[in-house]
């Protein structure tokens, strides 16, 4: 790649922090949605083809959002956990995705924007820049809400609209 044309787009902001936090959190409302859709059982026992429950995906979304954020804005890793107690109960797991978006706003508005820049190792072992690991944990949530849709579909009951956020 040409660096002047390199050095030039580097001074030049193509999405500021708070377009990019209010477009991540239009994603999770959308995947809480999402979870609202399941019946109970199905939200812990369905699954096609191999693929883990959607709450078994959804704790992998509580495990790495919330202390994900806090990790780059604090600079305090911790191991990635995607163990949380909910008791088979789709209302807990509800909770627990709102307490973390909370998390999320909390931190969000402690990074800096140079921050986004920097390189980090996230959870102590996953190498990139803060906005490449942001960019990961947006991307993995679509990923595994498009999983949730298909077992949905499968179960007959149509999920939110994907635009809708």
């Amino acid at each position: 790649m040409d660096t002047t044309l390199n050095k030039s787009m580097k001074s030049h902001e193509v999405i500021t922090p708070t377009d990019l936090i209010n477009h991540w959190q239009g994603h999770r409302g959308l995947t809480r949605r999402t979870i609202e859709a399941f019946p109970e059982e199905a939200f812990f026992k369905h699954t096609i083809g191999g693929m883990r429950p959607f709450s078994e995906m959804i704790m992998e979304l509580l495990g790495i959002a919330g202390p994900g954020i806090k990790e780059i804005a604090t600079g305090k890793s911790a191991p990635l956990n995607e163990h949380f107690e909910h008791g088979n109960k789709k209302a807990k797991i509800l909770e627990l995705w709102d307490e973390a978006t909370k998390e999320i706003d909390t931190y969000w508005a402690q990074i800096k924007p140079e921050q986004f820049q920097q390189n980090i190792k996230i959870f102590g072992q996953y190498e990139g820049t803060v906005y490449s690991s942001i960019f990961y944990f947006i991307d993995n949530e679509i990923h595994h809400r498009g999983q949730g849709y298909v077992y949905l579909r499968s179960l007959g009951i149509e999920p939110p609209a994907f635009y809708e956020r």
